[in-house]
C-alpha cells in the first residue's frame, strides 16, 4: 500500500506517517509539505491520499479538486478546522472522508484509511460489474439485431424469386388470399393480371439461358416500375408473371397492363437483334366483373383470359369478358 500525506505542519506530518507506517508497514507513506509537492507526485500510484485543509500555497478545496481531476483515488481531508461548512464543501468537491485533528484522532486514521480503501474497491468492483453488464446488454442487443436481420433475410429469401426479385408463387398465394379477404370484407375491388412472354422459349434456346435470364429480369423491372407500391407482382413460373391490383377496376387494370406491355416492347426493341422478335400477352380478371367465389378462382379467370390472348394471336391484352386489346393505347370498353 502507498499513501500520500499532504501536511504543512512537520510534527503532525511525522505523527501521521509514523502511525500509518506502524499500522500498514514501513515505507507506506510518502509525506509532502504543500500542494506543489503533492501535485508533483504520480497520483495514480497511491492507494489513498490524506491532505490538510489549510496549506501555505493552495487552499484545501483547490488541491482536492486538482487531485481528483488527475486520479479517482479516495482522498481524506484531515484538518483542525472544525467548521461544518468546510466539511460540507470538501465532501461535495469529492472528498471521501473528513477527519478532525482533535483528541486521539491518530488512532482513527488507520481505520478511516482501511474503510475508505475498502469502499473504493467496492465502488470499483460495482463499476466494473456495471460496465460488464452494459457490455453484455450491448452484445445481446447486437445479437438480437443480427438474429432479426437474419430472420428478415430468410423471410425475404423464402418469399422472393432469386432471379427476378419478385415474390415467388408460394408467397403470392398468401398475398392473394389476404387481398381477396379484404375485398370481401370491405367491398373493394381487386384485379389480377396474368402475363406471358411470347416467343420466350425460342429465344431462350437460340440465344442461351443467360440471355433468357436477362429478359426475365428486365420484365420484372418493367413490371415493378409501372405499378403502385401497394400492388403485388410475382413470378408465377417460367416466363409467366402475375400481378394483383387492390382497389382497381377492370378498365384501370387494363391500362396498367398496357403500360407494362408498351414499356416491355420498347425495352425489347433496344435489346434484341433485328431478326429476333418478342412480345407480351396478358389476361385480366376483376372481382367486380367475374365475381369469383374464392381467391384462386380470380387467378383462374385471369389465366383463362391469358390463354384467350394467346389464341387471338398473342401480343395483346384480353380482359375477363373476352374483349381483346391490341398493342396500341386504344382500350376496348368492358
Amino acid at each position: 500500500m502507498k499513501i500520500l500525506v499532504v501536511e504543512d505542519d512537520a510534527d503532525q506530518r511525522d505523527l501521521i506517517r509514523e502511525t500509518l507506517d506502524e499500522h500498514f508497514g514501513p515505507d507506506t507513506v510518502v509525506p509532502t509539505a504543500c500542494g506543489r509537492e503533492a501535485l508533483a507526485q504520480s497520483l495514480d500510484k497511491f492507494d489513498i491520499i490524506l491532505t490538510d485543509f489549510n496549506l501555505p500555497d493552495i487552499t484545501g478545496i483547490d488541491l482536492l479538486a486538482r487531485i481528483l481531476s488527475r486520479c479517482d483515488k479516495p482522498v481524506i481531508v484531515v484538518t483542525g478546522e472544525n467548521v461544518r461548512q468546510s466539511a460540507t464543501q470538501a465532501i461535495r468537491t469529492g472528498a471521501s472522508d473528513y477527519l478532525l485533528k482533535a483528541g486521539d484522532y491518530l488512532t482513527t486514521i488507520p481505520l478511516a484509511v482501511e474503510k475508505n480503501i475498502e469502499s473504493y474497491k467496492i465502488r470499483q468492483e460495482n463499476r466494473r460489474l456495471q460496465e460488464q453488464q452494459q457490455q453484455s446488454a450491448r452484445e445481446i442487443a447486437l445479437k438480437n439485431q443480427q438474429l432479426k436481420d437474419s430472420l428478415q433475410q430468410m423471410e425475404r429469401m423464402a418469399a422472393t424469386d432469386p432471379l427476378t426479385g419478385l415474390y415467388n408463387r408460394r408467397h403470392f398465394t398468401t398475398c392473394l388470399q389476404r387481398c381477396f379477404e379484404e375485398t370481401q370484407r370491405y367491398g373493394q375491388d381487386l384485379s389480377c393480371i396474368m402475363l406471358d412472354l411470347d416467343g420466350y422459349k425460342h429465344l431462350n434456346d437460340e440465344l442461351g439461358h443467360q440471355f433468357g435470364d436477362r429478359i426475365l429480369q428486365i420484365t420484372a423491372k418493367v413490371i415493378t416500375l409501372n405499378l403502385r407500391v401497394m400492388d403485388i407482382a410475382a413470378r408465377y413460373g417460367g416466363d409467366e408473371f402475375v400481378v394483383l391490383l387492390p382497389h382497381i377496376g377492370a378498365d384501370t387494370a387494363v391500362q396498367a397492363g398496357q403500360r407494362v406491355k408498351d414499356e416491355f416492347m420498347a425495352q425489347m426493341r433496344n435489346l434484341l437483334p433485328s431478326d429476333v422478335s418478342m412480345s407480351m400477352s396478358m389476361g385480366v380478371a376483376t372481382v367486380s366483373v367475374n365475381h369469383p367465389s374464392h381467391a384462386e378462382q380470380l387467378v383462374a379467370y385471369a389465366d383463362d383470359a391469358l390463354y384467350a390472348a394467346k389464341r387471338a394471336g398473342k401480343n395483346c391484352i384480353v380482359d375477363s369478358t373476352a374483349n381483346t386489346v391490341g398493342n396500341t393505347l386504344c382500350l376496348l370498353p368492358l
